[in-house]
């Protein structure tokens, strides 16, 4: 088990750390935080906001010392302070953009420096100065694991009890299927959604699991990088990729402790290279139905549209977000569109580079059972480092599918139409979609279902056949395209099916 936050922070504020910079939305938890580690070390602890100036961090109400409420006064207050205090700000960084308290506050780091006094400053945003990040040691709570999630939960129920009578009415199997479900939020997250499944009924049972995945999903949802994505019941409603299927089969086992006592590690991720809408996105689904794990996509690019200034933080708390409730598959689609520039020289200050870099370590060192699979339709536009041996479990290549695997998709495609598929002639059907991609070949099917409704008629082979020959595939307009990175994936790559 890793070491929990407190005993994490409490090396740092026991070591030589003069300033700590704590990003995070939990603002009373890290506080409770400091002021626990304070104690057991006895010492003083102060507390500066610019709505209450400086107070006694170890007395919860303490009065404000008058004329402390600025940031300068406040700071400056510090820096009066004997006994080696620590001493926290929150949300500081913002007012740094002012010459005058950044100057203040490097003073004070360097008096700290030589007094052994500590600073930890907590804020929202990952926005300091760079002159005091390069002076700070920065530290990240990690998400609470089973036990602490249990301890919240109860804590939460015993304070609505306290409210109002709560009646709880739940089985062992629902009360763990609701701690598991509520891997990978915060401490602030969980509290909330526990209190939304009582405070209604003020009844806890086992009907709320439906609640909690909903409520979880919202706030993956929120984030705006992590989804849940639904995945097919079973492999028989993935045509072709056989490749792909026997070598999920040969590793399934590879996530069990038998495995790790024979000397194996789990597998750690693939990489999807292939045509645009040859299936790259249904092998990550096929592998999170092979193995029965939760599928999550990340939404990479969101990084650089909605969180400029803090894209590292980001893209580092939703790694530790999928960790958390491992086991679980990640998939990142079409990646080079998120790191392509990493590759080249970009005009963003590096920020693509350092994303990169950030999700290679964690590629390279992350322990938890969380398997990563990639997808990319540009071969070129990838940053060679991802291709090394060793980031991946295998490379495999998606080709457009050959004519068995055509007559698969057209029976699975029209059963979930409510058509029989013996119906049809499979056979013509699939001579005809050559060069056709699965998606290519479910929107035919889509064209010849709104011709036959339209026409009051029942779709039929005629309509079908009719539906490919009026679209012509991407593997036509785009020949050169796909004739290249075909010849590319020779030798390279596994091939899927």
């Amino acid at each position: 088990m890793s070491a929990s936050n407190q005993e994490r922070l409490g090396r740092l504020l026991g070591g030589k750390q003069t300033c700590i910079s704590l990003v995070t939305f939990e603002e009373e938890y890290a506080i409770s935080l400091v002021r626990e580690i304070a104690l057991n070390q006895a010492r003083v602890m102060y507390l500066w906001s610019v709505s209450g100036g400086v107070q006694d961090g170890l007395l919860a109400g303490s009065p404000p010392l008058p004329e402390t409420r600025s940031p300068d006064d406040g700071l400056l207050h510090f820096g009066r302070l004997d006994d080696r205090p620590v001493c926290v700000t929150l949300d500081l960084a913002p007012h740094l953009r002012q010459e005058s308290t950044l100057r203040i506050l490097r003073n004070l780091l360097n008096h700290f420096d030589k007094t052994g006094s500590q600073l930890v400053m907590i804020d929202r945003e990952d926005k300091l100065p760079e002159v005091i990040k390069a002076q700070a040691t920065p530290f990240e709570l990690a998400l609470p694991e089973a036990e602490e999630i249990e301890q919240i939960v109860l804590a939460t129920l015993r304070a609505a009890h306290q409210e109002a009578a709560l009646e709880i009415a739940i089985s062992r199997r629902a009360w763990q299927a609701i701690l598991r479900n509520l891997l990978g939020l915060n401490r602030q997250q969980i509290a909330r959604i526990i209190h939304e499944c009582v405070d209604d009924d003020r009844r806890l049972d086992d009907q709320d699991i439906n609640h909690v995945l909903a409520c979880k999903r919202r706030a993956l949802a929120g984030a705006g990088l992590l989804e849940y994505i639904e995945t097919p019941v079973g492999l028989d409603e993935i045509g072709g990729l056989q490749h792909l299927k026997r070598w999920l089969q040969c590793r399934q086992g590879a996530l069990t402790g038998p495995a790790r006592e024979f000397g194996l590690s789990a597998p750690r991720g693939v990489l999807m290279l292939g045509v645009q809408g040859a299936g790259k996105s249904l092998c990550a689904k096929a592998i999170a139905t092979a193995w029965q794990r939760p599928l999550l996509r990340m939404d990479v690019g969101a990084l650089y549209d909605r969180y400029i200034g803090e894209s590292e933080r980001r893209l580092r708390d939703s790694l530790m977000q999928a960790e958390a409730m491992a086991p679980v598959v990640l998939w990142i689609d079409e990646i080079e569109k998120a790191f392509a520039s990493a590759a080249s020289r970009s005009t963003d200050g590096g920020l693509s580079k350092r994303m990169f870099g950030t999700l290679l370590t964690w590629m390279q060192e992350h322990t938890a059972p969380v398997f990563l699979v990639a997808t990319a339709n540009d071969i070129e536009a990838l940053p060679p480092e991802l291709l090394r041996k060793g980031r991946f479990d295998e490379i495999f290549f998606v080709d457009l599918p050959q004519a068995e695997t055509r007559r698969q998709i057209l029976a699975i495609h029209l059963a979930k139409r409510r058509r029989d598929p013996t119906a049809f002639d499979l056979d013509a059907l699939a001579a005809v979609s050559e060069g056709f991609s699965g998606a290519e070949i479910e929107q035919a099917i889509i064209s010849g279902l709104h011709a036959a409704f339209a026409d009051g008629a029942n779709l039929n082979t005629a309509r079908l056949l009719q539906a490919l020959h009026d679209s012509p595939p991407l593997s036509v307009t785009m020949a050169e395209h796909v004739a290249a990175l075909r010849e590319w994936a020779q030798g390279r790559c596994v091939p899927a099916d």
